[in-house]
């Protein structure tokens, strides 16, 4: 066995932090890793988008949110291994699966990028590759991890990309009730002020208990586990999908959509998108990536509102100044044709639908039950019943049985609401009276 996985700090390392109250480091390993550029980036990134324009307090970066998924990591493992009776459902547990599963709790983002979501869709690019590039590519994280082993930095890898062949320490950060869960719905909720998110966290790591390829729930904390399935729910809809937050993503994505064309065209910016170079020609490298972050992203768009290009310079004058599109409810199973009119009427009236309209859905899954073989299956919670058998979560809960496997999506159309006032006055009356009809019977539909 390695030294550095029992190697322990001269003197423990503890972040205050405004959820979990402190977070403990005592591992070498731990606070190196803390301590490498490439996850000292994260603090430059934040853990919810452009939330920020929705709930003003929601500014928390993905370093606050990794913090804490370790934190409860480590609390979880605390109870795990320092329990005889526990430790017979954990055969052949070492001290490297217990370092497994703090690395891959505090690196499991380490691989998203600014605004992540909205970046990725325009640049088909995806974060977890990311992670595993930053993991086992030339960085100072991966000299870490090689501290333990050559062929750690892979095991790492495998636990965050759900391929480890001890499927119990995948199920600690990847599963419907894990580390990451339990941080992020505290963390945001705390953050954007809320009190959906909120749940018993302690109620639940003290019911919670190994059980071979997964963590199981004790029944008597069962109703601790459907206030977390319920917060879930809550804060999808109330916070993450919100439709202001989604007007302002939708804005980000036209930005970074018409960087893409006007450079693809051979388009002379004034402020060079040098830093982007890489994803608008489809070959970044990892140095690159690591490069960017949401301050690189701002700065470019600040120089953009006095860019030549008018669509580019007003798109980044709406986001850095919360000019956004308006929106109405929209359900295309009844209104199949609409979209493909008002993108007809939009151009009649002298307004670039490929900018300025967008048809957008959100969709979640708030608890699923096993259905093998299905793409996206989820490992469901499993409640360990007072003579010893498991049940399943939903099977024993009428409350969560109500939203098991039920996924919920909304439909929204955004659009330039300004614009099209500017070329009703410019004369432009009898379309834009035509797209407002078609606004209309859109939210009549979205309505039913």
């Amino acid at each position: 066995m390695s030294h550095i996985l029992t190697q322990k700090l001269d003197e423990e390392k503890v972040f205050k932090d405004p959820v979990h109250r402190y977070v403990h480091v005592y591992d070498k390993l731990i606070w190196d890793l803390i301590n490498t550029s490439e996850f000292q980036r994260l603090r430059r990134i934040r853990q919810l988008g452009t939330s920020y324009v929705t709930f003003h307090g929601a500014e928390h970066s993905r370093f606050n949110h990794s913090l804490g998924v370790y934190e409860v990591m480590r609390r979880i493992l605390e109870k795990f291994m320092t329990r005889p009776a526990w430790q017979e459902a954990m055969p052949g547990w070492s001290e490297e699966d217990r370092m497994l599963c703090l690395c891959a709790a505090l690196l499991h983002d380490v691989g998203h990028g600014p605004f992540s979501h909205s970046f990725e869709k325009v640049f088909n690019t995806d974060h977890e590759e990311w992670t595993g590039k930053i993991l086992l590519g030339e960085t100072e994280i991966n000299q870490v991890l090689k501290q333990v082993s050559d062929d750690f930095p892979h095991k790492v890898n495998e636990v965050i990309a759900k391929t480890y062949e001890n499927k119990l320490v995948v199920s600690l950060i990847s599963s419907q009730i894990d580390a990451d869960r339990m941080d992020y719905l505290l963390r945001d909720a705390y953050y954007t002020g809320v009190n959906y998110g909120n749940f018993d966290l302690e109620r639940i790591l003290r019911v919670m208990r190994p059980h071979e390829e997964y963590a199981v729930i004790k029944y008597s904390g069962m109703h601790a586990v459907e206030d977390y399935i319920m917060s879930r729910y809550q804060m999808y809809w109330q916070v993450y999908f919100h439709p202001v937050t989604r007007s302002a993503e939708v804005i980000l994505r036209k930005i970074f959509k018409r960087v893409k064309d006007l450079y693809d065209e051979g388009y002379d910016f004034n402020c060079q998108p040098h830093l982007l170079k890489g994803f608008l020609e489809e070959k970044m490298d990892l140095k690159d990536y690591l490069r960017l972050d949401e301050s690189t992203i701002l700065y470019y768009f600040q120089m953009w509102v006095e860019e030549g290009d008018s669509i580019l310079a007003d798109l980044c004058d709406r986001f850095i100044n919360r000019r956004l599109f308006k929106y109405v409810e929209f359900n295309p199973s009844i209104h199949m044709r609409l979209y493909s009119e008002l993108e007809q009427l939009f151009r009649q009236a002298g307004v670039n639908p490929d900018y300025y309209l967008e048809f957008e859905s959100s969709s979640d899954l708030p608890y699923d039950y096993y259905r093998p073989g299905e793409e996206g299956e989820r490992l469901p919670i499993h409640l360990l019943m007072p003579g010893g058998e498991l049940r399943e979560l939903s099977r024993a809960s009428h409350i969560v049985q109500a939203v098991s496997g039920k996924a919920q999506t909304d439909h929204k159309i955004y659009f330039a609401q300004d614009l099209l006032e500017e070329r009703e006055q410019a004369g432009c009356r009898d379309v834009v009276a035509k797209i407002r009809q078609a606004l209309r019977d859109a939210e009549k539909s979205g309505a039913r």
